[in-house]
């Protein structure tokens, strides 16, 4: 892979990458609807988890713009005055696309290529629409629970693939947004492809990038589900896989709980609108981040079992009745 890439000197840690999966924060079956309740949590939590440790209980909406529907924010710039900086836990913010961007992509082919097809390079355009609309809203969400948060597209930044890896993905900008205090908060997105002329660029191809340039100290997944199950947790039976094990040369095994035999795979089903892979691509991404040594978390979003692995509590002692996929690199 090859990346326009300048060494990484970031002034503070990166403490946390978050993964907000496009189920848990759109509703899936629903074309282009947000799951308002859950990212209102989720958001609720990402400012707890970033803010611990800050004397600062108040919270200062950073969206001073009028919504349709969304009450007009109480919060003057004169507030702003006389608030007192505090510091705060690092984070990037990566987010999928959920029912946004997914039918448009999947029903023009922007994933296959062909840009030199009309109808390919109207659904890349309507991809980008609907995606950048979405990180819009999940950018106001974060800023109105005082997140300083910023929206930053993959396309926009530079990033590029080749036979849809990785090409070009300069990472100066998130880094510079890191270190002027602010929280990047990216996203899948359509982008250029080197021998395809276009493509999809999964958010959780995106993580495992980052994650390897700016190392976190953990990276958290928030999807729909408490985890991962040895098969689709809709079937009877399913059983929740507590912590998985990679290995050097990214395989990986289930730890707890145990099976019968030695390893044991999962059976994936992936929704035929999804053009980036589904569970399949996030379990591969996270088997390639845990190789960096970097813990990863895989959880139902907007419960308090989320609160505690955004919180990095994990990191000490994983308690018995949390919920969620632990997936570590075993040397």
């Amino acid at each position: 892979m090859e990346t326009k890439q300048t060494d990484i000197k970031l002034k503070t840690p990166v403490r946390c990458i978050v993964k907000l999966g496009g189920a848990a924060i759109t509703c899936k079956n629903d074309f282009e609807k947000i799951n308002e309740s859950n990212l209102v949590e989720v958001s609720s939590q990402l400012r707890e988890a970033m803010m611990s440790g800050s004397s600062s209980g108040q919270v200062l909406e950073m969206d001073w713009s009028k919504r349709p529907g969304i009450s007009e924010t109480s919060v003057t710039v004169d507030a702003f005055k006389e608030q007192e900086a505090f510091d705060y836990n690092s984070f990037v913010v990566i987010h999928g696309a959920g029912s946004f961007g997914h039918f448009q992509a999947s029903k023009s082919g922007v994933h296959k290529g062909g840009l030199n097809k009309p109808l390919v390079k109207a659904g890349f355009v309507a991809t980008r629409i609907s995606v950048t609309s979405l990180n819009l809203e999940i950018v106001r969400a974060l800023a109105r629970e005082g997140i300083p948060s910023v929206a930053l597209s993959p396309f926009s930044c530079g990033w590029s693939t080749r036979e849809r890896n990785i090409a070009s993905a300069d990472v100066s900008t998130v880094v510079n947004a890191l270190d002027c205090g602010f929280v990047p908060v990216l996203h899948g997105d359509a982008v250029l492809d080197e021998s395809l002329g276009c493509t999809i660029l999964s958010g959780d191809v995106i993580i495992s990038h980052l994650a390897s340039h700016l190392k976190p100290q953990f990276v958290v997944f928030l999807t729909d589900v408490f985890g991962v199950y040895d098969r689709p947790p809709s079937e009877p039976n399913a059983v929740l896989l507590r912590e998985i094990a990679v290995r050097e040369d990214g395989s990986w095994f289930v730890v707890k709980p145990t099976f019968e035999g030695t390893d044991k795979q999962v059976e994936i089903s992936v929704a035929s609108h999804d053009t980036t892979g589904g569970m399949v691509t996030k379990i591969s991404e996270a088997a390639m981040i845990a190789k960096l040594g970097i813990d990863v978390y895989i959880v139902k979003a907007a419960t308090e079992h989320s609160l505690i692995a955004l919180s990095g509590k994990l990191r000490d002692e994983i308690p018995e009745d949390w919920l969620g996929t632990v997936i570590r690199y075993v040397p």
